[in-house]
């Protein structure tokens, strides 16, 4: 008998000819986040399934928290694996093994198997009704319920027998890797970590641009981005982070230009910006944090007229969340604390009073015009003292 972990996929399964492909990139994955833990391990791949084997000096919780950082897997699933050695011996280990998992004996159950090597002299029924019987006769208090178990028991039976009582969700998505690159304008807030999260769930490797304004913000206010960037490299892997210095262009924009555009244009140049360290680091698009209607800059109208400043695609993973639906997932993958300590961003500065929520941008262009001669140059500077961090 051996201890293992095995790791459920979902949508993997669904790509065919490829599906090779995504199942190495799951495995290159999570060799990178068990890197973080103590100890050795093997993986084996025998037909659809991934089993970790614990070798040496592992801990059981500490592996399973590596893992449910890691986008792919669907379940985590803590396993005895058992050589056939007939029928009797399997009922011993499926006994102990319930008795080992819980000491809450007035539980109800059901044993679901799957016979994967059909020349097994008990076909998938038998083995439920016979695991079954003798759950109930090594412990009397449990009860059968086949349509909603407390606890399901499993049993694989493929080359070895696999059994285990429990399911450990993972994040889900697909390996990162699997569907190229994009560049995330990170803030300080709530929402854009999270629309990292959100986009690197799909597959999607993560590189992040930050707009910093001293001294009208704080290195504390940088500081904290670098730790929203931190926390998000448990899922990502690692991030790349250009931190570009941005208060000339803001100041310049808030001089020559209607306060009431002030937001929009801001977020044009960022979107320029970010556009330029986007192809620099090949990636397909740009990532923002924005929903609909969630501020003045958000509204239909004042997306199209960011969107206008880039030739890239934009997504906004977030575009139909509502503000609770977003704190609960920041709340989940670890940034809310970290997003609300009180040390704002370059976009809080220079808020207009009453920003304009329709803007047109043809307007927009015009007012812009005010920068000509100016605001080139400065976007030149700010790309050349850019600081490039790497975050693990």
């Amino acid at each position: 008998m051996k201890r293992a972990f095995l790791i459920k996929y979902g949508e993997i399964a669904l790509k065919g000819k490829n599906r090779r492909i995504f199942e190495d990139v799951l495995v290159k994955r999570i060799r990178q986040a068990l890197d973080s833990v103590d100890g050795t391990y093997k993986i084996e791949r025998p037909r659809g399934r991934i089993f970790i084997e614990p070798e040496t000096g592992m801990d059981e919780l500490e592996t399973i928290e590596a893992l449910k950082c890691v986008f792919g897997i669907v379940a985590i699933c803590p396993v005895i694996m058992v050589e056939d050695e007939g029928f009797e011996a399997l009922a011993e280990h499926v006994v102990d093994f319930f008795g080992e998992s819980f000491n809450d004996r007035s539980l109800t159950f059901k044993v679901d198997s799957r016979r994967s090597r059909k020349n097994y002299p008990l076909n998938s029924m038998e083995l439920n009704a016979d695991l079954g019987e003798r759950l109930l006769m090594a412990y009397p208090q449990l009860k059968v319920d086949v349509h909603n178990p407390k606890v399901l028991v499993r049993v694989e039976v493929r080359d070895n027998i696999s059994i285990y009582v429990r399911e450990i969700p993972g994040p889900g998505g697909m390996p990162i890797g699997t569907n190229g690159s994009a560049q995330l304008l990170l803030s300080g807030g709530i929402d854009s970590p999270v629309a990292g999260y959100m986009i690197a769930k799909r597959g999607v490797t993560v590189h992040a641009t930050y707009f910093h304004a001293p001294p009208y913000t704080s290195e504390r206010a940088r500081q904290k981005v670098e730790d929203l960037a931190r926390i998000l490299s448990r899922y990502l892997g690692s991030v790349t982070l250009h931190v570009v210095n941005f208060t000339d262009i803001q100041m310049t924009i808030y001089e020559k230009c209607p306060h009431d555009e002030l937001t929009i244009i801001m977020r044009r140049y960022m979107m320029k910006i970010a556009e330029h360290f986007a192809k620099c680091d090949g990636d397909l698009g740009l990532v923002t944090g924005e929903s609909i209607g969630q501020v003045a800059s958000q509204t239909m109208q004042s997306l199209a007229c960011t969107d206008a400043a880039t030739s890239m695609p934009v997504y906004r993973p977030l575009i139909g969340f509502d503000k609770q639906e977003i704190v609960d997932v920041s709340e989940r993958i670890g940034t809310y604390d970290t997003s609300i300590l009180p040390y704002e961003d370059c976009c809080t500065i220079f808020v207009a009073k009453h920003p304009v929520t329709r803007p047109r941008i043809e307007r927009i262009l015009k007012s812009e015009e005010n920068l000509y001669g100016v605001i080139e140059d400065l976007v030149t500077k700010a790309i050349e003292e850019t600081d490039t961090v790497e975050i693990s």
